[in-house]
């Protein structure tokens, strides 16, 4: 990925509705790894309790993931070289299915925390081809909609990965949902191997220099639209992986019911992707803002909110549309300002969010183990608000929509 401007892909056959498919597997792929990784935010009281940590310590599970992965992502396609992309992306699925079996095993963190480690390098694996499929899989108008599905995997996963999983630990374990994630990694990887076309490695131009991560940060608007993507992660992060120990320590409320906010938190997000990602590809500076002032909103009013389950549910309502719209914003942001460096922005993004996610979990685990669940609430506002203020201050640099 880090090649993206001086690598040209196989020309590929004319779209057809039948290749759809393929962009559907790919974002069954994006889901699955997210999910995957972001799935101890819904069950961490549960894992802390079994592997006899602290819920600090078990949120580390997320640092470790997002570390690996924003380290893998960027240097990528140098790492899997002249290996046909089909190939490469299934092996990747068959590694989280095992890195999942491995979590869902686990007798104490340590083991975790390989499982976690095996799995980061599959998410950034993954991570770092899925933005150079979409103009493969699909030709002219239809590769910013292949974009848009396969990037949906992500932003899905986010808002609804987690719910889902922590419906599944409250009916059985906290074991269960990895196991299920396990099951679903192999499922995908199948799939991948049935659906995807042959995808052999690009070929470089003659003459020309790769351009890489720094060469992507030359464009201002890039380095502005990483900048942004940072906080708003970062502190997303920070409050959102330790929102259950506030819903049970504040609210009061028992799993089950958490559950059920976090499914409704789950649908708002799914909402907020499909209605931010048609504004920013016409506006994404408008989309961006709404955004992250909506995360910020919601961690500020979260701890005044947790007097009754409306209140909760109307907060994690606006966390969750907002949320759901920030990958697809920020991406739209990113290509906007580099047109003709997609892949190497797309890159430094991965990277950048992937590593915002680590360090995210990590300063919150400090703040809620030193601090208590409304100062990592107030420090996720924080976060989120001052990406807010670059957001506004800054535009993207090319204004035309993306393509």
């Amino acid at each position: 990925m880090t090649h993206a401007e001086t690598l040209v892909p196989p020309a590929a056959p004319p779209a057809t509705p039948q290749r759809w498919t393929p962009v559907l597997a790919v974002a069954l792929a994006t889901f699955t790894v997210v999910s995957s990784e972001m799935m101890p935010v819904g069950l961490l009281t549960e894992m802390s309790h079994s592997l006899g940590v602290s819920d600090g310590v078990t949120g580390l599970s997320l640092t470790i993931t997002g570390l690996i992965a924003a380290a893998l992502a960027p240097f990528t396609p140098r790492l899997v070289a002249g290996r046909e992309r089909r190939a490469v992306l299934v092996t990747s699925m068959v590694l989280l299915a095992l890195a999942n079996a491995l979590s869902a095993l686990a007798p104490n963190f340590a083991v975790l925390a390989v499982g976690r480690i095996l799995l980061g390098a599959a998410m950034g694996v993954v991570w770092g081809l899925a933005a150079s499929l979409g103009p493969r899989l699909a030709d002219g108008p239809r590769t910013a909609l292949a974009m848009t599905l396969i990037f949906s995997g992500v932003s899905i996963a986010s808002v609804l990965g987690v719910p889902l999983g922590t419906y599944l630990a409250a009916l059985l374990d906290w074991r269960f949902a990895f196991w299920t994630l396990a099951a679903l990694g192999a499922v995908c990887a199948a799939v991948l191997a049935a659906v995807l076309p042959a995808l052999p490695a690009p070929t470089a131009r003659g003459g020309e220099r790769p351009g890489g991560p720094a060469a992507a940060l030359r464009h201002r608007g890039v380095a502005v639209g990483t900048a942004v993507t940072a906080f708003v992660v970062l502190g997303h992060f920070a409050g959102y992986t330790y929102v259950r120990p506030v819903l049970e320590a504040d609210a009061g409320l028992s799993s089950g019911v958490i559950a059920g906010c976090l499914l409704v938190y789950g649908v708002a997000g799914v909402a907020g992707n499909f209605t931010l990602g048609p504004l920013s590809g016409r506006h994404p500076k408008a989309a961006v803002t709404a955004a992250l002032g909506g995360v910020t909103l919601a961690a500020v009013l979260l701890p005044h909110a947790t007097g009754g389950v409306v209140t909760v549910l109307l907060v994690l309502g606006l966390w969750g549309v907002a949320y759901g719209g920030v990958s697809v914003s920020t991406q739209a942001w990113v290509r906007t300002a580099a047109p003709a460096a997609i892949e190497a922005s797309a890159a430094v993004w991965a990277g950048v969010f992937n590593a915002s996610i680590a360090l995210g979990s990590f300063a919150g685990g400090l703040v809620v183990d030193h601090a208590g669940n409304r100062a990592v609430l107030l420090t996720a506002a924080g976060l989120a608000a001052a990406g807010l203020l670059l957001t506004v201050l800054s535009r993207p640099v090319d204004r035309r929509p993306d393509r």
